[in-house]
């Protein structure tokens, strides 16, 4: 129609009937290959313009959605047929779907940080304690009995002192909670480093050339970094992150990445451990990637508790409290040294799909006479395929849908009474 050309002409012009074409435009026949070229070379267009791409992304996210909402029973089936023929409802679709996951992720958030922020905790105690000490000293006054003019002075300043503390508790507690769930505001030190990392989209480029930037000079211009404690966090983790970029180049990186290989055989290209391997895949920035998925890393100690949280989409880290016990993350901590490979299909609304690769690094910092170290690490990507092994994984029982697991500690808040 933008061309002038009729059907019937486009058709011949392809040497293809004018009821196949009619199918292909109304998405009931696939189209590719030649065909597709010789259709672009007709109407005088890119054959980029045909590939379809556009539409394969919106049927995947309507199909999510429809995963999302089994009862509604959706055909499933037609979703690209919906995609080429109303692609404005269907980005409405997939638009709505996004919306509803990124509030279940603010829910998800908000549990989490309500359940185990320990400086939340604190600040509700505070505002417990003085709410409950004025109380008390205003009952006594409001008995009528006489008291002595020394002790009512002294409950009149009391009521006073404990008023003072609950304004300025409950204003505190106000701008925390107001604050983006995510940031940094003077919290945790880790908390710190990650919003300084993310910033910065993990990638630390002053470090990457072959004479870095001194660490002292990347600090100093870290505003986000606001405590000593963080910097202190901070400095561990960029010398380790200037030693990794030493051993294991960008460039190279990004060619065994081009090239296909996996982790373990990158190890093997760099000579280099595992570990090593995570981070600088994890550290690579956006547009190094090309149009291959971001990479997300995880770490943890031997008590379990996470010391590194680089998020996707889709995989949520928990910022406080313990994390899904049958991540890979964990497995490698009962096998040291012993590297893990397994597909993840991360539960929830979404059903997304993961590659995921762990290991356990066992070390003596203080010799033999010393106590033995681990450190476990945990990298993982997005990947449109589901495999038949995945195991399915959430952030925590807590917010977990999983009713089946195994391994759950507690019910989940989303599955009500039904999970007790």
């Amino acid at each position: 129609m933008d061309r002038g050309v009729k059907q019937a002409a486009l058709a011949r012009a392809c040497d293809i009937s004018a009821s196949y074409l009619n199918l292909i435009e109304h998405n009931r026949r696939p189209i590719g290959g030649a065909l597709l070229v010789r259709i672009a070379q007709a109407l005088g267009v890119d054959p980029g313009l045909f590939s379809g791409t556009a539409e394969v992304q919106l049927a995947a996210a309507m199909d999510a959605a429809a995963a999302s909402h089994e009862g509604t029973g959706p055909e499933r089936e037609r979703a690209e047929e919906l995609a080429g023929r109303f692609p404005g409802w269907a980005r409405l679709i997939a638009a709505q779907q996004r919306e509803i996951r990124r509030l279940e992720q603010v829910v998800e958030r908000l549990d989490d940080r309500l359940t185990h922020d320990p400086f939340l905790s604190a600040s509700m105690h505070s505002v417990l304690s003085s709410v409950t000490s004025i109380r008390s000293a205003s009952a006594i006054l409001a008995q009528g009995d006489d008291i002595e003019p020394e002790w009512e002075a002294r409950f009149h300043r009391n009521i006073f002192e404990d008023s003072q503390r609950l304004a300025a508790a409950t204003e505190t507690l106000v701008e925390y909670l107001d604050s983006d769930s995510r940031a940094s505001d003077g919290n945790l030190p880790q908390d710190e480093l990650d919003a300084w990392l993310a910033a910065r989209s993990w990638h630390v480029a002053e470090l990457e050339a072959s004479e870095g930037a001194a660490i002292d000079d990347v600090l100093a211009e870290a505003a986000l970094l606001k405590s000593a404690a963080a910097k202190r966090i901070a400095r561990g983790a960029l010398e380790r992150y200037a030693q990794d970029a030493a051993v294991v180049p960008i460039g190279p990186l990004q060619e065994a990445l081009a090239a296909g290989a996996s982790p373990m055989e990158m190890a093997g290209r760099f000579a280099v451990g595992l570990p090593v391997v995570f981070r600088r895949l994890a550290a690579l920035p956006p547009e190094a990637l090309e149009s291959a998925p971001s990479f997300g890393l995880v770490a943890c100690d031997g008590s379990g508790t996470l010391t590194f949280r680089k998020p996707l989409p889709g995989f949520g880290l928990p910022r406080y409290g313990a994390a899904c016990p049958i991540w890979p993350l964990f497995q490698a901590l009962q096998r040291p040294m012993t590297p893990i490979s397994q597909p993840l299909i991360f539960a929830g609304r979404d059903e997304n799909s993961f590659n995921a690769w762990a290991i356990a690094d066992l070390s003596y910092p203080a010799g033999y006479d010393g106590p033995a170290v681990l450190e476990a690490w945990m990298l993982f990507q997005p990947t449109m395929e589901t495999d038949s092994a995945a195991r399915r994984v959430g952030t925590s029982c807590r917010i977990c849908p999983e009713t089946d697991c195994v391994a759950r500690r507690e019910p989940s808040v989303f599955l009500g009474t039904s999970g007790l």
